[in-house]
């Protein structure tokens, strides 16, 4: 009987391994390292890049964690000097514009919000507001347009007598404020909007408030309207208007000092006048 041959067959998985290990280097030599490491410039942009998206991480934490909206100032506080805060905030929110939630702007400072076409989802966890009367919204619309304005003022723009539980619910809910007093007899008050009226109704200025062409797009205002109707253009300075005093003011006390001078002035110059021998000045 005849012993079956055997056959050897070489094992040349390893030497395919090696050989593709060095084909690897050979390539590496040929074309160099990667080009962020070999091109100094892209060296630069890829740190330039990642030190950016580390600010812009900063503002995100800030932002998502606090509970009030935050001006350029508070966010500045985890930001390097010179870094400008503006352009990293714009930065931001282009990153969140097509998101569930979204960076904006209220009242000067800025804070994340739900989107509004998201705003349905969370109807459910919406607080019960109590509803604002007719007069009372009517007031809102009036002081938020003519500010500074007195109460005899809103009664006249109203052409009806003003409540004073009127002004008293729309102070409750920190949406007017008194200002200061009106340089008229009997010094009236003055009211003015609040930061809390941007931020409940979302926008950065009072001057964001609709003018007349749009109220006429949203359908607030009669087609026939009379000749010559207009829509004031809203302020709201922070200092007092030249025909305002401040609500601390004492002009009384100060005319009852101005006053004391004069009556001493006299009394001594009654006390100086020579008198005669019959004891008549």
């Amino acid at each position: 009987m005849v012993p079956p041959r055997l056959t050897l067959v070489s094992d040349n998985t390893r030497e395919k391994r090696e050989t593709a290990a060095s084909d690897d280097a050979d390539a590496v030599q040929d074309h160099g390292p990667p080009p962020a490491l070999s091109d100094p410039e892209d060296a630069v942009d890829h740190l330039s890049d990642r030190a950016f998206r580390e600010k812009l991480r900063r503002l995100e934490a800030m932002l998502f964690a606090a509970s009030e909206p935050l001006d350029a100032k508070a966010l500045g506080r985890c930001l390097e000097a010179g870094d400008d805060i503006n352009a990293l905030l714009l930065a931001l929110q282009a990153e969140y514009r097509d998101r569930g939630v979204t960076l904006v702007r209220v009242a000067g400072r800025w804070q994340f919000r739900t989107a509004d076409d998201m705003s349905y989802l969370l109807e459910c966890q919406q607080k019960e507001e109590r509803k604002l009367s007719k007069a009372a919204l009517e007031t809102l619309a009036i002081v938020a347009y003519h500010q500074p304005v007195t109460r005899a003022e809103i009664e006249e723009i109203r052409g009806v007598s003003t409540s004073p539980g009127t002004l008293d619910v729309l102070m409750e809910t920190g949406w007017i404020r008194p200002r200061g007093r009106r340089r008229a007899p009997g010094r009236p008050l003055t009211y003015g909007t609040t930061e809390e009226f941007l931020v409940h109704f979302g926008m950065d200025s009072i001057k964001d408030l609709p003018g007349l062409a749009d109220l006429k797009a949203a359908g607030l205002l009669d087609a026939n309207l009379p000749p010559g109707f207009t829509v004031p253009s809203p302020t709201d300075v922070a200092a007092l208007m030249p025909d305002e005093l401040p609500l601390t003011d004492d002009g009384d006390e100060e005319e009852e000092q101005d006053s004391l001078p004069l009556e001493e002035d006299e009394t001594s110059e009654a006390a100086e006048e020579p008198k005669s021998a019959d004891g008549e000045t």
